[in-house]
């Protein structure tokens, strides 16, 4: 027997992991990858940071360390450098409530805290069912409790008080809510196969497209009482709602009829394969799809709608805007209304953004599992 051979084992002991380049991750990427990529956006990154530099001084100047933010006598504004914040803690009432009964305010802080909480949850995709639909339902009934009193000991209040943010949420869900069925049975008509159904809705989506909302505006306020029995009294705020409700359902049933274009052609005969009936077919397959496709221009519309509020300051409503407009003609502190102004920018900013990054958030949602 040979002389066994002995088997020396070695532990290998592996480097530690180096760490990634600097200019591969971290801050020093982020900055080449979106503001230094090419010599272009590098130009104007530097331009951009050199605007800033002269403006931004003297902007936080005047906003932040020379304004007035507190004082109820605008003398002490006018001898002030900067802003005049306080213009905004005097007139802020009447800017977010209008000629709402000021006692009452608290009515209208209600029904802003009501429809802002209920569309947050509505956010929750968990939260998605008929229950939050009956929610809805039932917030829409307090809201006009609230709106209108004249129960539960309220004082009654006519829609010609109503104002500010309350008139401008009211007017923004009423006009989704009950635009966008419009829109989807519009959007169907168009591509139905009977000749009087696709003539209705062909008609119905170019005539109102064909005319300002100002005009659908006017005539709604002030044309129609004309050609209805003077018993038949519809409340200016109702006819404002419809018309605001017909506008955007023939804008958005265009958007929704791009979706349904898009849907591939064997989508249609699959179902049909399959024996489903049309309204099957649509509810199931062709509109989950078309929605999905449309999430990005459809939520732009209803953001533009929530701006088209501020039509109705034309007929006698005061939204935001409007209010805002009206308490600025106080001749002490008409001279602040840039500052007024920017409070309301800052407002519809807030509300728009969240909606678009709302939009984006459920197009990511929906898009898992179907990019590769």
């Amino acid at each position: 027997m040979g002389r066994p051979q002995t088997v020396s084992s070695a532990i290998v002991v592996s480097a530690p992991r180096r760490p990634p380049p600097v200019r591969e991750t971290g801050i020093v990427a982020w900055l080449r990858s979106n503001f230094f990529n090419n010599i272009h956006n590098s130009v104007l990154t530097l331009l951009a940071a050199w605007a800033l530099l002269v403006t931004l001084p003297g902007f936080i100047s005047w906003a932040v360390t020379e304004a007035v933010w507190l004082t109820d006598d605008p003398k002490v504004c006018r001898t002030a450098a900067g802003a005049c914040w306080a213009v905004i803690a005097e007139k802020h009432r009447v800017m977010l409530f209008g000629t709402f009964p000021y006692d009452e305010h608290w009515r209208g802080v209600l029904v802003i805290a009501i429809v802002i909480g209920l569309s947050v949850v509505s956010g929750f995709k968990r939260f998605w069912s008929y229950w939050l639909f009956a929610a809805w339902l039932v917030a829409m009934g307090v809201i006009l409790v609230l709106q209108l009193g004249g129960v539960f000991g309220l004082r009654e209040t006519g829609t010609h008080e109503w104002g500010g943010l309350p008139l401008t949420l009211i007017m923004f869900v009423g006009t989704v809510v009950g635009g966008l069925p419009i829109a989807i049975f519009l959007a169907l008509g168009r591509r139905s196969n009977l000749p009087v159904i696709k003539s209705l809705c062909i008609g119905m989506i170019e005539i109102t497209r064909g005319v300002p909302l100002i005009t659908v505006l006017f005539m709604a306020s002030l044309m129609f009482p004309l050609f209805v029995p003077e018993e038949l009294n519809i409340d200016k705020v109702i006819r404002a709602q419809i018309g605001m409700i017909l506008f955007f359902g023939a804008y958005a049933a265009e958007i929704v009829r791009g979706g349904l274009q898009a849907i591939p052609r064997g989508q249609y005969e699959a179902a049909d394969a399959a024996g489903l009936t049309y309204w099957e077919k649509t509810r199931k397959i062709i509109l989950p799809q078309a929605l999905r496709i449309v999430i990005p221009a459809l939520m732009n519309d209803i953001i533009r709608a929530f701006k088209n509020t501020t039509f109705v300051s034309i007929i006698g409503l005061f939204d935001v805007l409007g209010a805002t407009a009206t308490a600025l003609e106080d001749p002490l502190w008409v001279l602040y209304a840039p500052e007024a102004y920017m409070f309301i920018f800052v407002l519809y900013f807030c509300f728009c953004f969240s909606m678009s990054k709302y939009s984006e958030h459920v197009e990511h949602d929906l898009a898992k599992g179907r990019n590769f």
